[in-house]
């Protein structure tokens, strides 16, 4: 994994701390509207897409076909927030409530499986040499697989600002 990948998961995911640190609990958790999620499902739903993510490149690295696909704008994609993307059910959040640091823990629990994870893979090339599809950017490399953890993770952190304006939380 290069450095700027390395340091994009790292800056944004510190970026997603400083927003859900100093929230209450019931701020967290409440609701701006019921079609919507709170800031605990945002940050939930984080947790299990970076699961899901180490998933699908393991399963991707064990085909024996070179399946190279042609890389794809995906930050055009993920950063538009204009363009609603539906969560695949595997990637739906809790409705129990959940507490910061308890979230915050999980977050911390799904990056180190996630870095691990990267750091048993010996030649890093193989990673734009195979693909999986993802389910809302299609056939994606799987060195593209490890950026969109980081650009999603960006997507929803507008996402958590727009939910404290609407819930008017000052911090």
């Amino acid at each position: 994994m290069n450095e700027l990948v390395n340091d994009n998961l790292y800056e944004t995911r510190n970026n997603l701390v400083k927003e859900i640190t100093l929230l209450s609990d019931t701020e967290f958790n409440r609701k701006p509207d019921m079609d919507m999620w709170s800031i605990a499902q945002v940050c939930h739903h984080l947790v299990l897409v970076e699961e899901a993510s180490i998933k699908a490149i393991a399963w991707g690295l064990k085909g024996n076909d070179r399946t190279s696909t042609e890389r794809k704008n995906i930050h055009l994609t993920l950063l538009d927030r204009t363009k609603k993307i539906k969560a695949p059910k595997i990637v739906d959040p809790d409705a129990a409530p959940f507490e910061v640091p308890q979230l915050i823990d999980l977050l911390n629990d799904s990056r180190e499986k996630l870095l691990a994870f990267l750091s048993t893979i010996e030649d890093k090339a193989i990673l734009k040499e195979k693909s999986v599809k993802h389910p809302a950017l299609g056939e994606l490399p799987l060195d593209q697989w490890i950026e969109q953890i980081y650009l999603h993770e960006q997507r929803h952190i507008e996402q958590i600002k727009e939910i404290k304006l609407l819930l008017d939380v000052k911090h």
